[in-house]
């Protein structure tokens, strides 16, 4: 059996849902996405972005987005986020107000602005207010709830948070569009998952277009070396991420550490002032009596 790439490395993504020529299982994507009536479902979309530059790879700075456009003249944006390096909710507003205003050309009214949508698939767990794994924000009114404008949409999508209904046994990707696709990304090294997903490709001829595209993209030697290039520099920006995080920690615990040294200097130093021996003050405190010792030189 090939090994296969793991398509949450946005390269490996990229390659397979928003490759020109791979337009209907992006379409496919992202009718489960924006759960749209069957009515209004998308019918076509354009990649804008296909191609990805050799610098883009190794720079672990660059994002490798998928930017389409619908046949409504939609401008829908995809990023997938391995690390946290929280600030995804200025990034995404970032990204979002980007597109929109590169939308404007000289002379062009406001009107003619199209709806910009953000799909962020994050590999870590991001909003604390709930546990579902598909959020989706737009702007209203704070008391009644009515939206100002359609022309923003965001959404977040978690994938720890879909592992775990996975593991609970509470998802079902052959009823579910969104689940399905979601879970695709898990299912390089989860063969539970992937064996899943191969049962309902027999029957969903877009899901088995993107296991073949999938396969044939692993099995090129030369995207594989662009794949680890890129993987490494992912993995090397959470490295740096996690020393970040570690970094903070520390100087957290320091702090803590410290402050409450000196919260406990003051208590002894206010004992002594009051009359109590060393003895006693260490037996309260549960510092040394050469400790306490110490500290009350400084009262000398």
């Amino acid at each position: 059996m090939t090994k296969l790439m793991d398509l949450k490395i946005d390269f490996a993504f990229k390659q397979v849902f928003g490759k020109e020529g791979n337009e209907p299982i992006l379409l496919a994507f992202l009718n489960a996405a924006l759960q749209l009536p069957k009515e209004k479902r998308l019918s076509s979309v354009e990649i804008l972005n296909p191609e990805i530059n050799r610098e883009h790879i190794e720079d672990k700075a660059s994002v490798l987005d998928i930017h389409a456009k619908t046949e409504q003249g939609e401008h829908v944006n995809i990023e997938i986020q391995l690390a946290n390096k929280f600030d995804m909710e200025k990034r995404t507003l970032y990204y979002w107000s980007r597109i929109y205003s590169a939308q404007m050309q000289k002379g062009m009214p406001y009107t003619e602005l199209a709806k910009t949508i953000t799909i962020n698939i994050l590999n870590f767990r991001f909003l604390r207010e709930t546990e579902r794994f598909h959020t989706t924000f737009h702007l209203y009114e704070d008391q009644e709830q009515f939206p100002l404008t359609d022309v923003m949409e965001i959404h977040f999508m978690e994938i720890p948070k879909l592992m775990d209904k996975w593991e609970q046994r509470a998802v079902n990707p052959h009823d579910n569009e969104l689940e399905r696709w979601l879970l695709l990304l898990e299912a390089d090294d989860h063969e539970e998952i992937r064996k899943e997903l191969e049962a309902i490709a027999m029957r969903d001829p877009v899901m088995k277009r993107a296991f073949d595209e999938w396969e044939d993209l692993s099995r090129d030697e030369k995207k594989w070396v662009e794949y680890e290039s890129r993987r490494k520099a992912i993995l090397d920006e959470m490295a740096a991420v996690r020393e970040a995080e570690i970094r903070q920690q520390r100087a957290r615990e320091e702090g803590l550490a410290e402050g409450e040294a000196k919260g406990k200097a003051n208590i002894v130093l206010n004992m002594l002032a009051k009359g109590l021996n060393v003895i006693e003050i260490a037996e309260l405190t549960g510092l040394t009596v050469a400790e306490v010792e110490k500290l009350k030189q400084q009262l000398h």
